[in-house]
């Protein structure tokens, strides 16, 4: 996997997939770049898609916290300009969604577009004590124990009752167990510090760029009133919610979220 030492303070790791106009994929907290790879090989066919490690896991570096969403935002805009890429669509999930947001703000001339996945503007007190509970069982619990607890906030019923989902759940917790390099708890607190941190909402207003707002009605993790409110706040931006779907809609609902996304991205 290539790095990058960029001007921002850290040695940034990402993959390249397809070929054609930008696209960079900004992943969640504790996921590095290369879960994106099943929405990225419906992608690459029409698009260069850069999948970063984010500051604080993977290949990248992982200095001591806290983090935040401006501060990562510069760290893709770098990453952007180390690539010679003046312009690009971008898709964030989660964490990374919040990192375009800023991305858009801080550096609007590089985003052309962006789909902005299981978003959020801010934070309530619900939210900030389920990351307080997230950064405890990050320190607290056996790798494979961390996976299963994420699983559980991430999906719903369907997935669980679903057989072959259920052994990729039983064979996450296997791999996570196995981990050779898991995140350290520092960098996981750090970046569930940015997640908790951002607060958007006075700037949204000041986005031009056409913008998707997608998530799960069922999502516990980032309820369905953080994405309402992100797309009732950027102008123009439109939004889709799935049925029976969580925060990890992008996978329970694989089929028709890889196509909407292509078809949009193609037409913005």
């Amino acid at each position: 996997m290539p790095t990058l030492k960029l001007p921002t303070g850290i040695e940034m790791a990402y993959t390249e997939r397809g070929s054609g106009e930008p696209l960079i994929c900004i992943m969640g907290v504790t996921a590095p770049g290369v879960v994106w790879d099943a929405h990225a090989a419906a992608w690459e066919p029409h698009f260069r898609c850069i999948l970063g490690d984010n500051r604080g896991v993977g290949g990248t570096d992982k200095p001591a916290g806290p983090y935040t969403t401006e501060m990562m935002a510069d760290d893709y805009a770098a990453l952007m300009d180390a690539l010679d890429i003046p312009r690009a669509r971008v898709v964030g999930c989660s964490l990374g969604s919040v990192i375009a947001q800023q991305l858009a703000i801080r550096h609007p001339h590089k985003v052309s577009s962006m789909i902005l996945m299981c978003t959020w503007a801010r934070q309530d007190r619900f939210g900030l004590t389920t990351w307080e509970h997230l950064m405890k069982c990050k320190a607290a619990f056996r790798p494979e124990d961390f996976m299963h607890y994420v699983q559980m906030l991430i999906f719903t019923k369907p997935w669980f009752d679903d057989d072959d989902c259920w052994q990729g759940v039983l064979a996450g917790r296997a791999e996570a167990a196995v981990n050779p390099a898991p995140q350290p708890v520092h960098a996981m607190e750090a970046q569930a510090a940015a997640a908790m941190n951002h607060h958007t909402v006075e700037q949204l207003p000041g986005v031009t760029c056409p913008t998707l707002v997608i998530g799960g009605k069922n999502d516990t993790f980032t309820p369905q009133w953080m994405g309402e409110e992100v797309a009732s706040l950027i102008p123009g931006a439109e939004l889709h919610l799935y049925d029976n779907a969580g925060h990890a809609f992008h996978w329970e609902c694989l089929q028709d979220f890889n196509p909407r996304t292509t078809k949009w991205l193609l037409e913005h």
